[in-house]
């Protein structure tokens, strides 16, 4: 009997490692996936996949980054001068439009004269800017130059103020717009849940009476099971339209209703962590306290609040990582335009919301791909400090208690 009771503790054991084991090895093996897949991102290409810009092989120019190139097709830059050329006005050149230029007789069956017409094309125009699929680029031409346009830089990635992943003919993978949306609305989500959710917390842990506690608690807690979706929703249906009246805004999706609807998502979070922190103040302390004269409102405040404060702490962290991570109800309440926030009142877009909008548009493997995996490192890294964080004042607090 002995034996049997240590062969099943033995196997129990080893069933706990491997499950251990393998559920760590899992985790490494999508950090390292998500990391692989998004640091390739900076070995792409400045310019849309399978595309070249070609200049006349009499133009100076020899090399244009990802701004310039958007520069000159928004048309805010229109003559070779302004980057360093000869002065001429830039005439830019659309693959399709050559088919109004010559007839299907003149590009030749299956369009075998297509390179050839290109070619004459680039090289009667000295300030010509074409933008050519690269598999129809005329080989060995000596009328054309390619431009050099180098990769995606990480300076123009992680400092970029502006996100058009689908732009032609280069893409603009500006981050800052999303990173800046996704902390304005979780930090003014955050400044609305603490003092809501430390009131219920010390309601609960120190005013109420047992009956109501066990009433309570249990319906703040059900707030966390409610998928995000239906939140999104009743923000939609309420937030959306009240603020929109009440501060007489042209569209009521912004970051306030974000931070309506993650402060109430957060309350659970806060509230339970922080009413746990409350109550395993030891009880001499309160009852020192007492015995010195104090009130029961001044223990509260100078005794207890501050014994817990690590406690607290912890639950303002975590609250920030339900908020930062969240992608459906923001997604749903926040206009999604990614634009550099100034205010509460305007719309913003946070990067899970981009994530979720945009991976299913991505073609796999191309640049836009490799940037949303790059949005998700950097998703990562945020909640991997915000996890850190939250340890390390836990820790604290179990010393305290110590």
């Amino acid at each position: 009997m002995k034996k049997i009771r240590r062969f099943t503790a033995y196997l129990m054991q080893g069933l706990f490692t491997l499950s251990g084991g393998m559920t760590s090895l899992v985790i490494m093996l999508i950090v390292v996936f998500l990391f692989k897949e998004g640091l390739g991102l900076f070995q792409s290409p400045a310019v849309e996949n399978g595309y070249v810009l070609c200049v006349n092989a009499a133009n100076t120019i020899e090399k244009l980054d990802s701004k310039q190139i958007k520069q000159i097709f928004d048309s805010e830059i229109s003559d070779w001068g302004e980057l360093g050329g000869k002065d001429g006005e830039i005439m830019l050149f659309r693959f399709d439009e050559i088919f109004s230029l010559y007839s299907e007789d003149e590009l030749g069956d299956d369009y075998a004269l297509l390179p050839l017409r290109l070619g004459e094309v680039v090289e009667r125009n000295t300030g010509i800017l074409a933008f050519l699929p690269e598999r129809y680029l005329p080989a060995g031409h000596a009328a054309i130059k390619v431009l050099l346009t180098g990769k995606v830089l990480p300076d123009d990635f992680f400092g970029g103020t502006e996100w058009m992943p689908t732009a032609t003919p280069a893409p603009q993978f500006g981050t800052l717009p999303l990173v800046f949306g996704t902390l304005w609305v979780s930090i003014f989500a955050i400044l609305i849940a603490l003092p809501l959710g430390l009131g219920v917390a010390i309601y609960l842990s120190e005013l109420a009476g047992e009956r109501i506690r066990k009433l309570l608690k249990p319906a703040i807690e059900l707030l966390a099971g409610i998928p995000s979706v239906v939140y999104g929703f009743f923000g939609l249906v309420v937030f959306v339209p009240l603020i929109q009246r009440t501060l007489h805004l042209q569209v009521g999706e912004t970051a306030l209703a974000g931070s309506l609807i993650l402060a109430i998502m957060a309350l659970p979070t806060i509230i339970t962590i922080t009413e746990d922190a409350l109550r395993n103040t030891p009880e001499t302390m309160r009852e020192a306290s007492l015995a010195l004269g104090a009130t029961h409102w001044q223990t509260i405040y100078r005794v207890i609040v501050p014994y817990a404060a690590s406690g607290i702490s912890a639950a303002v962290v975590l609250g920030i990582g339900r908020a930062v991570g969240e992608t459906m109800a923001v997604m749903m309440v926040t206009g999604n335009a990614a634009v550099m926030p100034h205010s509460l009142f305007e719309s913003v877009r946070t990067i899970p919301a981009t994530i979720a909008a945009e991976l299913g548009e991505a073609p796999a493997g191309g640049t836009h791909y490799r940037s949303l995996f790059m949005l998700g490192c950097i998703l990562f890294v945020i909640t991997m400090i915000i996890s850190i964080s939250a340890e390390v004042i836990s820790k604290r607090q179990h010393g305290r208690e110590l």
